[in-house]
């Protein structure tokens, strides 16, 4: 019997997805449901619920267990829920010995109405974690791409964030930890590694010396001359060190391709978001590195709608899409979440926000097609995924239209656009 993974956010809940399942069934569980919930968004956490009612509807009697970070932030919330059975926290997903406690025990009977709420809680202080061991994904042949975990938590407080709540304090890896599952993975038939964490700029900051993320890149690319691509998740331009900037433009097994934590293009909007950038510095680090690295391509995260905003200083968000060259932008409309300063702010109307939120989903999609069309006629370096699809270096997505062996990194040349993706000739 299957151990049923629903996962919802980030790149890191997807890496902490397999964790869970791998734990689980070494410990022997069977026929249950583990949702793994993201907080980013009220949108978000409603999803979750609504995920946790439908897999009741589809097998009453299998225990649901809901973790992630809506499950540290909201306990409560999902153990009211009769449909669920227990309620993990961020670091408890984590250690096997709660998957085991679970499993040499009869508490996930079925479920009954009468079950006392607060008995389903198992949800430590999260900002007392300090494990950060790294996590991966196992590529074992169905991944052309491994994902790995080497940072967790955040140390910065934006005023619009619930994440700190839902994951503590920031904590790295150790290089030689890192190294060792970077291995594995690549052993395992992963021709790229994506490093991810909450906050991966800032890798090694929590402790007096570092190591900083440059040095752990180079450590990941000395230790493994085998490894053909080495991809970042969201990076915070601001953080990034000197050791990274001379990878980023000397080292090509590094991708040229950054996502950057932008949120805003307006010098007052990120002062009340208390983010660490103004405007200037994000125009100035996009062009930096395309004069390190003329093939570099960005994207990033932007917010519209955000308490206090105007339409001028909305205006100056669009425009930064240009002005910084963004080929990838993940548009959000403003969510207030519970317990964070921003949601205590006047707020935006919420039909404004929603058509902003419209108009930036607009120049996005405008963006990007503009990516794509600049991309007809040349050659790309390919890595093949499942199906017809590949990525370039560049994170471009290609389709050959025919089925294709995954894990091959192949020169083709786009010769037209399709939706979102390029036709490879």
């Amino acid at each position: 019997m299957a151990v049923e993974l629903v996962t919802f956010g980030c790149r890191l809940n997807l890496v902490e997805s397999e964790t869970i399942e791998r734990q689980a069934r070494a410990a022997g569980l069977a026929d249950v449901a583990v949702i793994n919930t993201c907080a980013v968004t009220a949108e978000a956490v409603r999803q979750a619920g609504q995920a946790i009612r439908r897999l009741a509807r589809e097998k009453p009697e299998r225990p649901i267990i809901v973790t992630g970070c809506a499950a540290q932030i909201e306990p409560e919330r999902f153990a009211a829920m009769p449909e669920v059975t227990r309620v993990l926290g961020n670091a408890e997903k984590l250690d096997i010995s709660r998957w085991r406690s679970l499993a040499n025990s009869n508490s996930l009977r079925a479920r009954s109405p009468q079950d006392d709420p607060a008995s389903k809680i198992v949800v430590g202080d999260i900002m007392q974690a300090r494990d950060a061991a790294p996590q991966r994904t196992q590529a074992l042949g169905q991944h052309t791409r491994g994902f790995l975990q080497v940072q967790n938590g955040c140390d910065h407080r934006c005023t619009f964030c619930v994440i700190p709540l839902g994951r503590g304090n920031a904590r790295s890896a150790e290089v030689d930890e890192v190294v060792v599952q970077a291995r594995r993975l690549a052993a395992d038939g992963a021709s790229e590694i994506v490093l991810t964490g909450v906050d991966l700029t800032s890798y090694g900051r929590e402790r007096p010396e570092g190591p900083t993320l440059g040095a752990l890149v180079g450590a990941i690319l000395a230790a493994l001359p085998e490894l053909k691509r080495l991809r970042l998740s969201s990076l915070d331009a601001v953080e990034v060190d000197d050791d990274l900037r001379a990878l980023i433009a000397g080292e090509p097994r590094l991708m040229p391709h950054l996502h950057l934590s932008l949120q805003s293009g307006d010098d007052l909007v990120l002062k009340r978001m208390k983010r660490r950038h103004s405007r200037t510095e994000a125009v100035d680090f996009c062009a930096e590195m395309r004069d390190l690295r003329p093939d570099i391509v960005f994207g990033a995260d932007l917010i519209a709608g955000f308490p206090t905003e105007d339409e001028a200083m909305f205006s100056r968000t669009l425009a930064l899409i240009e002005e910084c060259g963004l080929s990838y932008v993940h548009g959000f409309p403003f969510s207030p979440r519970p317990g964070t300063p921003a949601a205590r702010m006047p707020q935006v109307a919420g039909g404004e926000i929603k058509e902003r939120a419209a108009r930036l989903r607009e120049a996005a999609e405008a963006a990007h097609a503009r990516h794509l069309a600049d991309r007809i006629g040349r050659s790309l370096s390919v890595l093949t995924e499942r199906g017809d699809t590949g990525r370039a270096e560049d994170f471009t997505l290609v389709r050959f239209g025919r089925s294709i062996e995954p894990g091959q990194i192949l020169p083709v040349t786009a010769h037209a656009q399709t939706g979102k993706s390029l036709l490879a000739a």
